[in-house]
């Protein structure tokens, strides 16, 4: 037997009992005649106590434990003289009488601890050691009992697992799609899916009117802290159903994960945001409502004054960032720098200090007198002791560039609290955005998404106004997951393709599956698509996805563990009829 009990699980009651255990070792320490092991498996942490008075050969052994180093030892179960209160374990300890080695280790490349001395890359490169650190392995144990909660949810509501095929067809629209040779069928190839989509629309059209899966979706775009090629979705799908049908029940599901896994409450529907409201005041379709400081359209109240600045520009924004008139000019300079970063793309930043005496301060003096900017601070409910922060230009990058100054004078200010959870659903999206560059239309989400009904006319007459029945789920500024009513007959889905420039046969040769499948019965349907891995870090507190991800690729989409991706032999690609070309 390698052990009674495990590394976390020994507490005061067990005081007398014999018992064995096996773990790692996470450090020794030496104190006079008495050697200590920490011992750690996945559960917790225990103190091995070894007595050299009592046992010298048994202690010399210990002495030679490095870290890592596999051990099984037997013992007792005593009280511990200092108690350690930190620890789950840490009114007893273990008085050796035995001791076995397992299996040696080389000293590991960076620390196995709570914080570790490992970079990013070392640590994935030895993903297998990293994984043996606490915060790790407690964001695994997260996403399994998330997985649970999902799945103990959507039974009880009734709706059917169901696995999709991951070799499939590749389509246009989305990201690039992974694509897979076929040895069986030379020169063709499957597609691995970027999500399920036509799959679930098909299971609906088949009569299994609640559908389910957590499902890996894979793309071939660039990467950042949110993205992965390889990720996780809750994948749903519902029948008969219309839109706050879905948004009811999805909201239930993130109600109950947050009460089982958070112990938080939400006592309230979560709003509903439209989209062209979201972009009014937040720049972003992804709003964070954590914190107000909304934005204050000043472009009528501004032009027209001398300063050319403003009067050239489509657009002039601001927002109130409460309590921080006394900023000093080289932290306002630093905002000035932050704005202008190319990601960013500011021209520049005006401010506007309220003094606490009623006076103001600005970068504009020479232009705009103490009145008008008093007339400006009203606008933007500022009282005093506030600063104004304006910027102006073209709509859609001052939007983006002020959406990106507010998330930074909100993590400045404390606004932007992990603990804190601000859900909304953003609604009423476009349906399609024009691409100037192609001179086509895309779709904002995707082709199958249908359009609110009252504006099917204006295929015909101004595709660009119709708005899209989708919805979004959004927390504390992360887009958490997606999803609309579909277009469910073949008439529209054509009517969509078209306006997207496919011609008839093309969207016959892409899609002609499914809209034959419409021909027979399809029954009015919506589903939404949830990011699992995100739902995971987003209740752990991190800002990336990587570490909720056993074994996550790097920011070139490689995995430096095991050094994929890697060449084929020859053999393989001729099998595949397939020849390499050097790139350009």
């Amino acid at each position: 037997m390698y052990r009674t009990h495990t590394c976390g699980e020994l507490r005061a009651e067990n005081i007398g009992q014999q018992v064995t255990l096996s773990g790692w070792v996470q450090k020794t320490r030496e104190l006079g005649g008495m050697t200590f092991v920490d011992l750690r498996d996945r559960y917790g942490l225990t103190q091995l106590v070894f007595d050299l008075s009592k046992n010298p050969e048994l202690t010399e052994l210990a002495r030679d434990l490095g870290r890592e180093y596999v051990i099984k030892v037997t013992g007792t179960v005593i009280e511990r003289e200092n108690k350690n209160k930190k620890l789950p374990t840490g009114e007893i300890e273990i008085l050796a009488s035995q001791l076995s080695v397992l299996n040696a280790s080389e000293t590991p490349p960076f620390t196995i601890e709570e914080e570790s001395d490992g970079g990013d890359e070392l640590r994935m490169k030895y993903r297998y050691l990293d994984l043996r650190r606490y915060p790790l392995q407690r964001n695994l144990e997260l996403r399994h009992l998330m997985g649970i909660e999902v799945r103990n949810y959507l039974h009880q509501h009734k709706f059917f697992e169901i696995e999709t095929p991951y070799l499939i067809k590749s389509t246009p629209e989305g990201a690039r799609d992974f694509v897979v040779p076929s040895r069986m069928n030379p020169n063709q190839f499957y597609a691995l899916p970027q999500s399920p989509q036509t799959f679930k629309q098909l299971l609906m059209v088949a009569g299994y009117d609640r559908y389910f899966q957590i499902v890996k979706c894979f793309r071939d775009e660039d990467l950042r802290a949110d993205r992965q090629p390889e990720f996780t979705q809750i994948d749903c799908e519902m029948a008969f159903v219309e839109r706050d049908d879905i948004l009811d029940m999805f909201e239930g599901m993130t109600k109950h994960l947050f009460r089982k896994l958070k112990n938080i409450a939400f006592d309230y529907t979560f709003p509903r945001m439209p989209y062209d409201e979201a972009m009014e005041f937040y720049g972003s379709d992804k709003p964070d409502i954590r914190f107000d400081m909304k934005f204050n359209d000043l472009t009528s109240l501004v032009q027209g004054k001398g300063f050319v600045v403003f009067d050239q520009a489509e657009y002039i924004a601001g927002i109130n960032a409460t309590g921080c008139a006394a900023y000093s000019r080289k932290e306002l300079d630093a905002l000035t720098d932050f704005v202008k970063r190319p990601q960013i793309g500011a021209q520049g930043l005006v401010y506007v200090k309220y003094n606490e005496d009623g006076s103001f301060k600005s970068s504009v003096d020479k232009f705009f007198d103490e009145t008008q900017l008093k007339t400006w601070a009203e606008t933007m409910q500022a009282k005093p002791g506030d600063l104004l922060l304006i910027l102006a230009g073209a709509k859609k990058q001052t939007q983006h560039a002020l959406c990106e100054l507010r998330l930074e004078m909100g993590e400045r200010l404390g606004l932007r609290d992990k603990n804190t959870f601000a859900p909304l659903w953003v609604v009423d999206f476009p349906l399609l955005e024009w691409n100037d560059e192609n001179q086509r239309f895309y779709a904002m989400h995707h082709p199958f998404t249908s359009p609110k009904p009252e504006d099917i006319a204006l295929f015909d007459t101004d595709p660009g106004k119709i708005k899209a029945n989708a919805y979004d789920l959004v927390i504390n500024g992360v887009e958490i997951g997606g999803g609309s009513i579909r277009i469910h007959n073949r008439e529209l889905q054509e009517q969509m393709f078209k306006v997207l420039g496919f011609t008839k046969e093309e969207s016959e040769a892409q899609f002609g599956f499914l809209l034959n499948a419409f021909k027979f019965g399809a029954p009015p349907h919506g589903g939404v698509a949830f990011g699992f891995d995100r739902f995971v870090s987003l209740f752990a507190g991190l800002d990336s996805i990587r570490d909720v991800i056993a074994f996550p690729k790097n920011n070139s989409g490689r995995d430096v563990m095991i050094d994929s991706p890697s060449a084929i032999a020859l053999e393989q690609l001729q099998e595949l009829f397939l020849t390499l070309k050097k790139p350009e």
